[in-house]
């Protein structure tokens, strides 16, 4: 899911003239399994990733929830544990790509697209774990022609969660469906996210109602006002 993103990605600290090394036996962070429980295959998981980045450079991540696990579960996770100290060079060296942007890069961009207006949702491991929505807001507020319109109740969950969307699908529902009514009354061209899992959830809850609001991946978004995006 969301390979272009990842392209995206790429292309937007290649603009920057970051050299991108991307790791082809990479796998998932390991929040699925942590969270449901599976502390000692977690650690398999983490120590595979970890040692698959042991070069001294940052790892950019485009999604707050998988750098709320890398940057911080992990730490809690190996708390205590022989590689505790190897876990944590990794740690301290995950940055999610807006926070990059922003606070290392110091991006600046000329908005290369037509007026729209948009919204925002905010990844609750964003907002509350790794805490970089204010990156995300400060690059959309340096495209001219990009009116953000913030959702009544952004901070709220969209009902994905991860594995609570399979264990309380009734609940997640009633959640997304209170979010696509808050998105629709702002009466916007796209909601924003950088969120893979939150996007899937939304899109898919958005098309089975037939909403004329889209959406779309932040990165995706910022690479084509920037006329780097397909």
């Amino acid at each position: 899911m969301f390979s272009q993103t990842a392209l995206n990605c790429i292309k937007l600290l290649q603009r920057e003239g970051v050299e991108v090394i991307f790791k082809k036996d990479q796998t998932c962070c390991g929040q699925p399994s942590y969270n449901s429980g599976y502390y000692e295959q977690t650690r398999e998981i983490v120590l595979h990733n970890v040692r698959l980045f042991k070069e001294d450079h940052p790892i950019i991540v485009p999604s707050g929830s998988c750098v709320g696990m890398m940057a911080h579960d992990y730490l809690e996770l190996f708390e205590g544990h022989k590689a505790y100290e190897e876990v944590k060079n990794f740690s301290l060296r995950v940055y999610e790509l807006a926070e990059f942007l922003d606070k290392k890069l110091e991006v600046r961009y000329t908005d290369l697209g037509a007026p729209i207006k948009v919204t925002w949702h905010s990844n609750c491991h964003a907002l509350r774990v790794s805490k970089v929505i204010e990156s995300a807001k400060k690059i959309i507020s340096q495209l001219s022609n990009v009116e953000l319109v913030p959702l009544q109740r952004e901070e709220e969950c969209c009902g994905f969660g991860g594995t609570f969307a399979v264990k309380e699908p009734e609940i997640s529902n009633a959640m997304v469906q209170e979010k696509i009514h808050d998105i629709e009354s702002r009466q916007v061209e796209y909601v924003l996210s950088a969120d893979a899992g939150c996007l899937l959830n939304i899109s898919g809850a958005m098309a089975k109602v037939r909403s004329k609001t889209k959406s779309m991946h932040f990165y995706d978004f910022l690479a084509q006002r920037v006329g780097l995006g397909v």
